[in-house]
Order: C-alpha cells, then structure tokens, then sequence
C-alpha cells in the first residue's frame, strides 16, 4: 500500500468511527445542527439590517455580501468538521500524558493529532452555507463558469491550509503554556471579521494585520471575488496561496521544535 492510500484508509476509518460515536446520542447531534444552522440565520438576519439603511458595504451589495456569508459559512463548518476540537484538546493532551501513545504510533503524528475525530454534524452546515452561495449567485444573476468553480475550490483549499496552520501554530503554545484552549477559541472567534468585504475597512493597521498577520480577509474574499469577477488582477490569489505555503510552513516549524523539547508527562 502507498503512503496517500495508507493515510487515506486511515483517516476514512477515523471518519467511520466518529460517525458511529456521534449517531449513539442523536438528539446532541440534531440540537447541534439546529443550534449552528439558528446561528447562522441570525448572521444573514443582521447582514439584511444592515442593508435597509444602506445600499453598499465597500462597494459590495446586499447579494454579494450574502454571498460572502455563504462562502465564509462553508469554509468555517470545513475547519470544524475536520480539526477545530482536535486541536482545542491538543493542551489537554499534553497535560494528561495521552500525547505519548500518539507520539509512538508507526503513523505521522501530527496527522493523527489534527484528524482522529470528525465532526460529521458540520457537514450540513456546511452545505447551508453552499445553498445560501447558490441563491445569492441566483439573486446576482451570476453563472460563474466551470474554470471559476475550479478556482474558487482552489482557493478556499488555500484559505482551508491558512486556518488549519494558524490554529495548529497556536494549539502549539501548549508546549509551553501547558494549557492553549483559550487561544485556538480565540483564533476560532475571528472568523466572523471574514464575513464582511474587505473594503469596508479602511486601510491602516487593522486591515494590514487581518491581511498579512492574520489572514482572516483574504480567505473568504478572495475566492468570492474571483466568482463575482471582481479580482482585477491574480496578485490576490498569489498573495492568498503564498501566505498557505507560509503559514503552513511556520506552522512545521514550530511543531517539530515543540517535539525536539517535549519531555512527556511522566519524566
């Protein structure tokens, strides 16, 4: 068996054993769709607000705003559903001592760590937030082209690495800081800044740091912009795929020093 079958096998039998673990409390699983999908109305109910007392945000209309929601939604439920609890429980990990039976493992580490459990409940809400793209596409009277679609998938894998990379750095600090929960929640938190166009902020520091810092502006807009051919040139999305290879990168780093320092539990 290859490596990429091997580790495919591997993280479809984690799938297949957090599927069966959530479906043995349904209710928890309905309340927690119905709990994100309320949550994420109330985003478009504010963003509908808004827009009776304007008639662009940055140049964006209402439509393309709802767009930028969807797309936003959709990439955060991704985040959730693959990483986001594994990461939060990496400090706890390391406290208790169960970071050792992972370390030891014939399997990356690393790996292991960001992917044992799947969040199957996100993967509806996710999918709201591709329903809420396609009537807003409808409403904007838009068809973006195949090229456009494959592009967009493109960029929101970009934007996927960039919060994956920046929520592991952090989980990280555990390291050293032994507990790092509030941190990664922190980082989870920001997301709502992506919801919004990044033209409506004003350029200065604000707008550098949630650009180039933390890349909350670029993840969502850009693959929205390349749907709504609002991209005027490529620098973006060579500055969104520049920045994944960079945090991810770091993000390596920063593991493999933690690693080369960490003395386990028990010593």
């Amino acid at each position: 068996m290859t490596p990429l079958r091997r580790y495919l096998s591997l993280y479809g039998a984690l799938c297949r054993i957090s599927i069966i673990q959530e479906m043995m409390f349904k209710v928890n699983f309905l309340l927690w769709i119905v709990v994100e999908g309320l949550w994420f109305a109330l985003q478009l109910a504010f963003m509908g607000v808004l827009y009776e007392h304007t008639d662009s945000i940055g140049g964006w209309t209402k439509w393309e705003v709802i767009l930028l929601s969807g797309a936003s939604q959709f990439l955060m439920q991704l985040v959730s559903i693959t990483f986001m609890s594994n990461l939060t429980n990496l400090s706890e990990m390391i406290r208790t001592g169960k970071l050792d039976f992972f370390l030891l493992l014939p399997v990356n580490a690393r790996f292991l760590i960001s992917t044992r459990k799947f969040e199957v409940g996100n993967v509806v809400n996710a999918l709201m937030g591709l329903m809420v793209m396609g009537y807003a596409l409808h409403r904007l009277r838009i068809e973006p082209s195949l090229l456009q679609w494959v592009g967009f998938m493109i960029l929101c894998g970009a934007g996927f690495v960039v919060h994956y990379s920046m929520m592991f750095l952090l989980a990280s600090i555990a390291f050293w800081t032994v507990r790092a929960q509030g941190i990664v929640w922190s980082y989870y938190n920001l997301f709502n800044i992506a919801r919004l166009p990044d033209a409506a902020f004003p350029r200065g520091a604000f707008r550098a740091v949630f650009t180039f810092v933390v890349p909350m502006l670029l993840v969502s807009n850009v693959p929205v912009k390349l749907l709504t051919d609002r991209l005027g040139s490529p620098r973006e999305m060579i500055l969104l795929a520049s920045m994944a290879l960079g945090c991810f990168l770091v993000s390596e780093w920063i593991w493999r020093r933690a690693i080369r320092q960490y003395t386990s539990a028990s010593s």
